[in-house]
This record gives C-alpha cells, structure tokens and sequence, in this order.
C-alpha cells in the first residue's frame, strides 16, 4: 500500500471541492493537494481566500484553478462541473464543504422563510452539485464526500438549521451510494462536532455560543475538547482515497465521541 503522500498522485482529473474559500473546505483541499490530487475550487463571495489556496497547491506542484459559483443555480453548477472537467480531464472526487451560516435559534423561532432558504442553500445546492458530476464520476470510477454534521446522530438544542439540511443530505448520499454503486462510484459522509474552526468559530465570533455554552458542550464529549478543520480534512481525504474503496454509503462522525 503506498504512503499517504501517493493517496491521489496518478489519478485522472480532478477533486472538486466546493466551498474552498471556507475553514473547512480549505482545510481539505489543502490535503487533497498534499497528497497528490489536482483541484477544481468554488468559492461564492470569498475570492481572495479561493485564491491563496490555488496558490498554495500550486506551490506543491498541483494544477489548481477556481470558481465563483451559486449553488442554487443549477445550470450555473452543472456549467461549472462539465468546464472543471473539460479543464483537467475529468473528476475524480466531489466533496461538499459548502453551506450557508446556521444561526443557533429554537425552531419555533425558525420562519418558513428562513427554513426555506437554508434548505435551498445547502440541501438543494448538494443535490445541484452531484446530479450532473455523476457521468464524471461514473468515468473514474470515483467519489463523493458530503461534509454534514453530527447533529444528524445526537440533536444538540437551537441546531434544526443544521441538522434539518444535512439530513437531507445525507438521504440523497444513501440513495446515491446505493443506485451508483453498480457503476463504480462512492458515496460517504463526514460529521463535525464542535470545532474550533469553521461555522464553530463563526458562532463564537458572534455571540451565538458563549463561555457557558461552550463549557457545557465540552461537557457532552467523550474527549472533552473540541477539534479542528485538520480533523476533518483527514476523515474525507481517507473516505476519497483508495484505502476506502470498499466503503460507500456510510458516514463517520469526527466529533470525540459527542454522539455516543
């Protein structure tokens, strides 16, 4: 079996990651970069971010090139996966690390509206992103890591903005991994737990959880701390990688234990 470094080095195409431009999503395009694999990078607002992490694949010696994409405009999202794959000859993995800020609010405090939007934004949008990747995938022989939540597993209070989307995310990652099966292609999730990173850090930015909050949810987890983007750029990378060739249709809960 070859060493980490070699997990993408050889392969056709490129890993689409969507949502670059953010903690998590950049956490695992650089990973991918490092152990070999070409990019196709999307951000929506955030081209500087976009930017800087194309030039660091670049200076790892990977092709690297990236997108303004909206996820809610499907023909924009399939334009931008056939030119991702006109540009580096194909794709070989899709990972979503996208989706919209999630306040931290009661459901009855939740509008139809604002349900709506967040379902539109991510659960959509997912839908958007892999409906026309699959001939490309189906190509490779290749995968798709959807970047969801813990929360789907054990429900943490004020988090149905969260969990409600990424259910159905991971649904459609169900029904994909069981109809594309037959044609080559995996299909996996990635579940974070409190993280210090990403839409974690947003939250504590902003007030949403303060030092109360955050005590109580180091409470609730085995390992009594939180982890990082790394942590989950590590999950993915692994569930793309040949060493999880047998593996589809699962999902792997990076979260210390929270869900037990």
């Amino acid at each position: 079996m070859t060493g980490f470094a070699e997990d993408f080095t050889g392969r056709p195409g490129a890993a689409v990651v969507v949502g670059a431009s953010g903690g998590l999503g950049a956490a695992i395009a650089r990973l991918l970069a490092e152990r070999g694999s070409d990019l196709a990078l999307t951000y929506r607002s955030r081209a500087g971010a976009a930017d800087e992490l194309a030039a660091e694949a670049a200076a790892l010696g990977r092709r690297a090139k990236t997108w303004q994409v909206d996820l809610t405009d499907a023909a924009g999202v399939a334009a931008f996966v056939d030119a991702a794959a006109e540009e580096f000859g194909g794709v070989h993995t899709v990972v979503y690390a996208s989706g919209p800020h999630i306040p931290m609010v009661h459901l009855s405090r939740v509008s139809p509206e604002q349900f709506k939007y967040q379902m539109d934004n991510d659960a959509v949008a997912f839908f958007n992103l892999v409906h026309p990747a699959l001939p490309h995938l189906r190509a490779a022989k290749g995968g798709i890591v959807a970047v969801t939540t813990a929360a789907t597993r054990r429900f943490p209070v004020r988090d149905g903005l969260s969990s409600a989307p990424k259910g159905a995310v991971e649904q459609v990652a169900w029904g994909l991994a069981a109809e594309e099966g037959r044609f080559g292609v995996r299909v996996n999730c990635v579940g974070p737990g409190m993280l210090t990173d990403g839409m974690a850090a947003e939250l504590i930015g902003n007030g949403d959880l303060d030092e109360r909050a955050l005590d109580v949810a180091r409470g609730n987890i085995p390992l009594r701390r939180f982890g990082v983007a790394r942590d989950i750029a590590e999950a993915v990378c692994f569930l793309a990688s040949d060493r999880a060739n047998f593996i589809t249709g699962q999902k792997l809960d990076v979260d210390g234990g929270y869900g037990v």
